[in-house]
């Protein structure tokens, strides 16, 4: 059973899904779901498409150099069956699966390493401008000069005496 990757997002293609266009150079593009497929028709690309794997990688947000992604390199060398050989290579997955979790969890807190102070000090920064909106209401009762001072508007007589003509 052959799995192929998407051309346009990278995930993987199971036998019997997704759509193949064979262009007239007999270059064959394998897509895993009609909004890859749409996408690629619509001639966009795969680095500037936010929820693709290449726009990721090129961004630095996934790893892009890795000796674990050799494993997962498409071969189309035949090779000779070897039970010795299978049963090693079965036995290895678990382990490199391993490996390459826990270096996607380092690079991930490497690329999260400045996140939490600058979260902290944005939080700084918005509670000492709202500082007005945190203080208790029995702390603004005891101390007036928190408060906004009360404006007192005087209004002149020809004023009123207009908005009387007006509603009558």
């Amino acid at each position: 059973m052959r799995l192929e990757k998407c051309w346009f997002c990278s995930s993987t293609v199971y036998p019997g899904h997704g759509i193949q266009f064979v262009r007239n150079d007999a270059k064959i593009f394998r897509f895993c779901r009609s909004k890859c497929h749409k996408n690629f028709k619509m001639k966009r690309n795969p680095r500037k498409v936010k929820w693709t794997k290449a726009y990721r990688r090129v961004h630095g947000k996934d790893m892009t150099q890795d000796s674990t992604f050799e494993f997962e390199r498409k071969r189309n060398r035949p090779e000779r069956y070897d039970r010795n050989l299978a049963d090693n290579v079965l036995k290895a997955i678990p382990k490199i699966e391993k490996i390459r979790v826990t270096r996607e969890e380092r690079h991930h807190k490497n690329r999260m390493k400045g996140k939490k102070e600058k979260l902290l000090k944005e939080a700084v920064k918005e509670l000492e401008q709202g500082i007005s909106l945190v203080k208790a209401p029995s702390v603004l009762q005891q101390d007036p000069s928190l408060t906004l001072p009360k404006i007192k508007v005087k209004v002149s007589q020809q004023q009123s005496e207009e908005n009387r003509a007006m509603e009558e």
